[in-house]
């Protein structure tokens, strides 16, 4: 059986976890804020809002574990390492945007069927201090947020509960220039609607690699097709193809060739399939199982 594989450089893990534990902090004395803040003033806005950054503080604490985790070697008990801790926390960090938004729907919709005076001051002070420290986190992890699921995810937090501080902002100036104490709900509402909708993306993304599903942008009858052009290959079958996390693609498959060919002709072969797919399908983890004249299913995918 003939294995190769490609790497691609390592990004700033570093970095990454220095911005994030900045970003923490933050969050912390912000959610703290807010909940004293929301509580006085009897904004529901505002409580939401500090909901959200403490949904931040934990899913940034989970993104930075995930970042401690994957730089871990891997070892005879795990063979991968802790390469899928950032896909894991991806899609922890997805989930908790949804379920934290629908709860604050309820919350809303309650609120707006029974409207309460709120102090209006206190909302725009605290929501300016938490545009301006989420805003500083947001910068910090711009950057890297295309790095990878895990950084993309904290990334989406920390720019959501931005977001919103601006809705709560707009509600706090609406409430005390107008009395439209009905508009704290209804921000609520639409800061909810735009965490599910961005939210579900990052799950959908994060569910698809965890399930070991064939990339989106990737096509097995192509590369099929590619690799059964190379001469002295018959057929190409028992193909799986998954992502092991967002730097690393594997292709597995088993190939039939028209003769009995020697060793060194098949790491020549092998040679030629990795180039293949490494630079037309960005397929950089290739394990091949060479076969000629045996009696098995040359099925593409094999229901094993």
């Amino acid at each position: 059986m003939g294995h190769s594989h490609a790497h691609k450089h390592s990004h700033n893990h570093d970095l990454n976890g220095r911005n994030l534990f900045i970003s923490i902090l933050l969050n912390i004395v912000i959610t703290v804020a807010q909940v004293v803040g929301g509580l006085i003033s009897g904004s529901l806005a505002l409580l939401s809002d500090a909901l959200h950054n403490l949904s931040d503080v934990v899913s940034l604490i989970i993104s930075l574990i995930a970042n401690k985790l994957v730089r871990q070697k891997a070892s005879l008990k795990r063979t991968f390492g802790y390469k899928r801790a950032e896909i894991l926390a991806a899609f922890i960090n997805a989930a908790t945007l949804i379920i934290i938004a629908i709860l604050l729907i309820f919350e809303a919709v309650e609120r707006f069927k029974n409207p309460q005076q709120i102090e209006s001051n206190l909302v725009i002070w605290l929501s300016v201090i938490a545009i301006i420290g989420n805003g500083f986190s947001v910068l910090l992890l711009k950057k890297n947020a295309g790095d990878n699921m895990n950084m993309k995810s904290a990334y989406l937090h920390l720019l959501t509960d931005m977001m919103a501080s601006v809705a709560v902002l707009v509600g706090g100036l609406l409430m005390k220039f107008y009395q439209i104490w009905w508009i704290d709900s209804v921000l609520t509402f639409a800061i909810s609607i735009y965490l599910i909708v961005m939210g579900w993306n990052l799950l959908k993304d994060s569910f698809r690699v965890l399930m070991l599903f064939t990339p989106e942008s990737t096509s097995v009858d192509a590369i099929v097709k590619d690799i059964q052009t190379i001469d002295t290959i018959k057929n190409v079958h028992h193909v799986h193809i998954w992502q092991l996390n967002e730097e690393e693609i594997h292709l597995e498959a088993h190939i039939d060739f028209n003769k009995n060919i020697t060793l060194s002709e098949f790491d020549t072969i092998l040679d030629e399939i990795e180039e293949l797919v490494y630079h037309k399908y960005e397929i950089n983890h290739i394990n091949i199982q060479p076969e000629f004249g045996k009696c098995d299913a040359k099925d593409v995918i094999v229901q094993d």
